[in-house]
């Protein structure tokens, strides 16, 4: 019986993730686009080079949460406060862009310590059936409560429109692309979005070949929209950071691909 309720639990946490729709939250579309104004990162940044191994033999950077201590833990709670405390309609575009999407990945690694230890995301705040945080409206900007898919799926998809946002997004899990070691800023965005998506699909939880079976991230399935309008179109997407080699080959296939993610925690072996 306890087997069948663990395959139970893990088979609903697997269906119950379904992926958003990219939907505008209007009142932080706007943006001070003459502002000179830039938000300090510099304390998630001394984090992620104490803790993120970005060397694991997997090619995945590991986030070592077991090891971050007292004092530091109290230092992301207060970089998080501080970056709530502003209100990003005030800043440039760019700047906008980089605030939304450190906020996202160091709220996500604050949730996870304030929950571990745990074996996946899905467990934190997830209760038995394992669906995660994503839902919960842990933050709190303008008087304004936002959870984790408010960040993602209704600010930073539909104002960007950039299928790159994927790739800058961290779930903490093994199958999402690589938490990045340098924080974003409005000057490295654009080169930071660019090395994200080389860095995923050159690794094998992005793009895969199995003999004659192509096998993609399961990001590629959720959010296909973001990527082209058909299957086709998103082979088209994902071979413009190949090689010319592996580009042929993607954009020749004609099966069907089969989707993968693995949702184990991020987190050294």
């Amino acid at each position: 019986m306890r087997i069948g309720l663990a395959v139970l639990v893990l088979l609903w946490s697997v269906l119950a993730y379904s992926a958003p729709k990219a939907d505008l939250w209007p009142y932080w579309q706007t943006a001070a686009a003459q502002s000179q104004v830039t938000v300090e990162h510099a304390r998630w940044q001394r984090l992620l080079d104490t803790y993120l191994d970005v060397e694991h033999a997997s090619g995945i950077h590991r986030f070592d949460y077991a090891a971050v201590t007292e004092a530091d833990q109290s230092t992301l709670d207060s970089y998080l406060q501080a970056l709530q405390k502003i209100d990003p309609r005030q800043l440039s575009r760019a700047e906008q862009q980089a605030y939304w999407i450190n906020l996202y990945n160091a709220h996500t690694v604050q949730l996870v310590l304030q929950a571990y230890p745990v074996k996946s995301i899905l467990k934190v705040q997830g209760g038995i059936f394992g669906r995660g945080p994503w839902n919960k409206k842990t933050l709190r900007i303008n008087g304004l409560a936002l959870s984790l898919n408010d960040v993602e799926h209704r600010i930073l998809r539909p104002i960007w429109q950039d299928h790159r946002i994927h790739f800058a997004v961290n779930c903490a899990s093994l199958g999402c692309p690589n938490l990045l070691p340098e924080v974003f800023t409005a000057a490295n965005t654009e080169n930071l979005l660019n090395r994200a998506a080389k860095d995923y699909l050159a690794h094998s939880r992005g793009v895969r070949w199995h003999g004659s079976t192509l096998h993609l991230s399961k990001i590629f399935d959720w959010y296909q929209d973001d990527f082209g309008r058909n299957e086709s179109e998103l082979l088209r997407t994902l071979a413009s950071y190949l090689s010319p080699a592996q580009a042929k080959r993607l954009e020749t296939f004609s099966g069907d691909a089969e989707y993968h993610y693995d949702w184990a925690l991020n987190q050294p072996e």
